[in-house]
């Protein structure tokens, strides 16, 4: 029986897809994972960070990996101060002046992922509501990080399908990427279907410390009946 799915495309010339962020790395997923898909969908709603997800953290969400990329890895010199010299400074100034410009200098290591192109599949509540959004989203959306734009528009659609394949397969393809994605490539497909398991940190416990829980995810690949290119 045929049920109603939100698809949506997301490509990018350089994409952040999260991974464990420690101080000094902050790594990437090959593909978008559940917190970027729900912030994503969250910021195009207008809901801030510290806003209420629980409309949608109740949504299942299906992702084909169409296109990877390829690794970038960039590298940032920063500057901290010692927590041992200042603790709770009320701003970045005071503990500059408490410490007495003794800071600490590191290297941070920030992985990206050039050229990607994934399609989405939704099911849950609100799902009109979602793609509306999504066609004209309230914040400028992003995938991960502020310095990775989308370079091509979402193509929200409510359709109806009797499979998430079957769902996946009617995403909308930019032109540039037609020929590029073809009818009998093998799609990598991230949910909760799949032999081969593996864990991921990607369910948000606290948005406003960032914590997040690890959640298991089943990966498969299929051969996805591509009905629309456009």
């Amino acid at each position: 029986m045929a049920s109603p799915y939100l698809v949506f495309s997301l490509s990018a010339s350089l994409g952040a897809m999260g991974e464990l962020a420690g101080h000094e790395r902050r790594g990437s997923l090959l593909w978008p994972g559940r917190s970027a898909l729900i912030g994503l969908m969250g910021a195009a709603l207008g809901i801030r960070r510290d806003g209420d997800f629980s409309g949608l953290d109740s949504l299942k969400i299906d992702v084909a990996v169409f296109d990877s990329g390829a690794p970038l890895r960039d590298f940032h010199t920063i500057q901290s101060v010692p927590s041992a010299v200042v603790k709770k400074p009320n701003s970045r100034p005071e503990a500059i002046r408490a410490a007495g410009g003794r800071l600490t200098t590191s290297i941070t290591l920030r992985d990206y992922r050039a050229g990607v192109f994934y399609g989405v599949a939704v099911q849950g509540d609100g799902l009109e509501e979602i793609a509306a959004a999504l066609q004209k989203p309230y914040f400028t959306l992003y995938l991960g990080r502020k310095s990775c734009p989308l370079s091509s528009p979402l193509n929200p659609q409510i359709i109806q399908a009797d499979t998430v394949d079957e769902a996946l397969g009617r995403v909308k393809v930019p032109i540039w990427l037609s020929k590029h994605v073809g009818l009998s490539k093998e799609v990598m497909i991230v949910g909760e279907q799949g032999s081969h398991r593996d864990l991921v940190n990607d369910v948000p416990l606290d948005r406003q410390r960032w914590h997040f829980a690890s959640r298991e995810v089943r990966i498969r690949h299929a051969h996805l009946l591509r009905k629309e290119l456009t």
